[in-house]
């Protein structure tokens, strides 16, 4: 089942158990769906255009989260909250901080790279080792403008 049907599927059931919060979420996140396939034409999306509306999502909740808590209002914070964590159970597990490293550190090996300049190489080689996965660019970046800062 690909992750598009997963979630008509528990669309559905959220609709038959009343549970307003996931059903308003759902509804939200098929809508950005059906949307990318009137935008490019396709009958349906691949289970990777669906995971980035799908992180997307996610990333915006937690940051509006983040601004009403600063706007102190709880109430809306917390709905934000409960929103991430219903797109959170279809977007995998994030790649650890630690797996990132070791495979940071194997690239710099495997492609003999000597400063900051051979930064792309080493970015690249460890992106396509998680393509598919759940990883922050950003945190890869960090962790290889540190290790090559050290040689």
């Amino acid at each position: 089942m690909t992750l598009q049907e997963t979630i008509s599927t528990d669309l559905k059931t959220a609709l038959k158990a009343k549970d307003e919060t996931v059903l308003g979420t759902l509804r939200l996140i098929k809508a950005e769906i059906q949307y990318e396939l009137t935008k490019t034409g396709a009958s349906e999306l691949t289970d990777t255009a669906v995971m980035q509306i799908l992180k997307s999502n996610f990333k915006r909740r937690k940051d509006t989260a983040v601004e009403y808590d600063k706007a102190n209002r709880p109430d809306l914070s917390s709905k934000e909250i409960q929103e991430a964590e219903v797109i959170s159970r279809y977007i995998p597990k994030e790649v650890s901080e630690e797996e990132i490293s070791i495979a940071v550190n194997e690239a710099i090996v495997e492609l003999n790279v000597s400063g900051a300049q051979d930064m792309g190489k080493v970015m690249g080689k460890v992106m396509a080792k998680f393509k598919g996965q759940n990883i922050d660019g950003s945190k890869v970046s960090s962790l290889v403008k540190q290790a090559l800062s050290v040689r």
